[in-house]
């Protein structure tokens, strides 16, 4: 291994540096005795260390920063009074500051470093080091990331450098222009991050997938929040946009299928690949009949988060005192059926919209046109699932551009407009998938869910008689094998259709009122009939 030398980064005096620990040192690290508060880990009953991660159990969005300086304000894609996104400015001040809290916080402790790479493809991936001394975020990196051989270690230059000060606060944040004494904050200039008084291990992660999503689309390549697989023999790939609890990581993780990965993807000349070497599943009410595969995933080297477990390791799924996001990361090799030996696959022939309709207007399944994926992909719906950001816990709808707004650096019809060129050029046809409810007040099961998305991607959707659904203009099938037909018009799940009537026109003004803000050009305004009509 190279020798790491921390003091080019201005932190000094390390007594120790654990250089990319195997899974063995990581859980005698962080189960050892003497560690105090978050840095604890508790062994559980499946073999998995449990740890909590304090206040922060989600992402916080109002404390994410990217430096404002001639590279990037030009092209980031800026939050705004008239449309709020979470790409908030920082000065260069702040920005130094901030990194001096972290070095000081860093300089004169035993460190973890880990060395990765963002992104299965060799031509475009990142390699980040990690400096962290906290042993669990050594842990959920060297699960989420990919991990580099002895060879490729040999000589790793990193492009990126992320520095987690979770402990430090930023006291003067006010005068430094910041929301709080927590910064999670991007230099696009220097390639580096750093991360203060959060110890919620999702910020590394959806860090550097924000910076792919700045980088790679530059370049020409989609950067997609989805997760995707592909037949037992390699050749059928499928991709599933969907925030938060819309059943991503569920759907992408299909026994009859080779799972590519369950939350960020490129697609580039090549075909689709993964940008991560893990996977981080939701647990909350995990089951082991209805999702045996990430059940399974749960042993020794997976981590599971702010889950509640007794004294003597045994675990309660269903509790969420704690938070409703609570999660396990596990290498992406703990699931049996994976593209190997790397997580990539051809250009996709079915691209899947997942998300869960809490108002119970949406079909299961809606067949789109190009125009309709174009609209619908900007539009990004969803009802947000409790518990993925703080101060959330409610469902309440939400339109997140590209089902991913919260990682969008450029503007959202950047990444529209690369999928549907990588559309075009490999023939790939997109659905739209309610997840969510219908007028029986109950969620859509599992298993209807998972018949649909048998009948895509094994082509039975193009042979089924179909009809219209009213104000959205949506090509439904009335009838498919495994899933019952009572769901597929969501007007038969009402006792009264009249009631659905008046929810579809409440969601399609929503969407209409939404889609405004992409009315500002000739694209965007194109797409409007494509939308919900009144």
């Amino acid at each position: 291994m190279a020798k790491i030398d921390l003091t080019k980064y201005g932190i000094t005096g390390t007594t120790e540096i654990v250089y990319n620990p195997s899974y063995e040192v990581l859980f005698e690290e962080e189960t050892k005795a003497g560690l105090e508060g978050f840095e604890v880990g508790q062994e559980t009953e499946l073999g998995a260390v449990n740890v909590m991660t304090g206040i922060y159990t989600g992402r916080s969005p109002k404390d994410k920063f990217i430096v404002m300086d001639e590279n990037s304000k030009d092209t980031v894609w800026w939050t705004s009074d008239e449309y709020k996104n979470d790409n908030h400015p920082a000065t260069q001040e702040a920005w130094d500051a901030c990194k001096e809290i972290a070095k000081k916080e860093l300089s004169n402790k035993k460190l973890f470093v880990v060395d990765a790479f963002c992104g299965a493809n060799a031509d475009t991936r990142m390699a980040i080091r990690f400096i962290v001394e906290v042993a669990w975020q050594a842990h959920f990196v060297t699960n989420m990331f990919i991990q580099p051989t002895a060879e490729e270690l040999e000589t790793f230059e990193p492009d990126f450098v992320v520095y987690n000060a979770s402990k430090a606060k930023v006291e003067n944040y006010k005068e430094l222009g910041l929301n709080s004494e927590t910064a999670v904050m991007f230099n696009i200039t220097s390639k580096e991050q750093v991360i203060i008084n959060t110890w919620y291990g999702g910020e590394m992660k959806k860090g550097m997938f924000s910076m792919m999503n700045y980088f790679l689309p530059l370049k020409g390549i989609a950067a997609m929040h989805c997760s995707a697989n592909t037949d037992l023999n390699g050749e059928n790939t499928a991709i599933f946009f969907g925030l938060s609890g819309t059943g991503k990581t569920t759907l992408s993780t299909d026994p009859k299928r080779l799972l590519i990965g369950d939350d960020e993807h490129g697609w580039d000349d090549n075909g689709v690949f993964n940008f991560e070497g893990g996977c981080y599943a939701k647990v909350i009410n995990l089951d082991k009949e209805s999702e045996p595969d990430i059940y399974n995933a749960i042993k020794r080297n997976a981590l599971l988060e702010n889950v509640t477990v007794d004294k003597d390791g045994k675990i309660d799924f269903a509790d969420k005192s704690v938070t409703e996001n609570t999660r396990v990361s596990y290498p992406i090799d703990h699931i049996e059926k994976i593209v190997r030996p790397i997580s990539s696959a051809p250009a996709a022939k079915n691209v899947i919209f997942l998300s869960a309709d809490a108002f119970g207007v949406l079909p299961p399944v809606s067949i789109l046109t190009e125009a309709q994926t174009q609209y619908y992909f900007l539009s990004g719906f969803t009802a947000k699932l409790a518990g993925t950001e703080r101060g959330i816990t409610e469902p309440t709808p939400t339109f997140s551009a590209c089902f991913g707004q919260a990682f969008l650096e450029l503007h959202p019809t950047k990444y529209a407009e690369e999928l549907v060129k990588k559309m075009e050029k490999s023939g790939a046809k997109a659905y739209l998938v309610n997840t969510g409810w219908n007028g029986t007040g109950k969620r859509i099961s599992i298993k209807d869910t998972r018949g649909i998305i048998d009948a895509i991607l094994n082509g039975d959707i193009n042979n089924a008689p179909t009809k219209t659904i009213p104000y959205f203009n949506f090509e439904v099938p009335t009838e498919l094998t495994g899933v019952d037909t009572g769901i597929l018009d969501p007007r038969d799940t009402y006792a009264d259709a009249a009631q659905w009537e008046e929810k579809a026109k409440d969601l399609a003004a929503r969407f209409i009122k939404n889609f405004a803000k992409y009315e500002g050009n000739e694209a965007g305004k194109a797409l409007v009939a494509a939308g919900p009509q009144l």
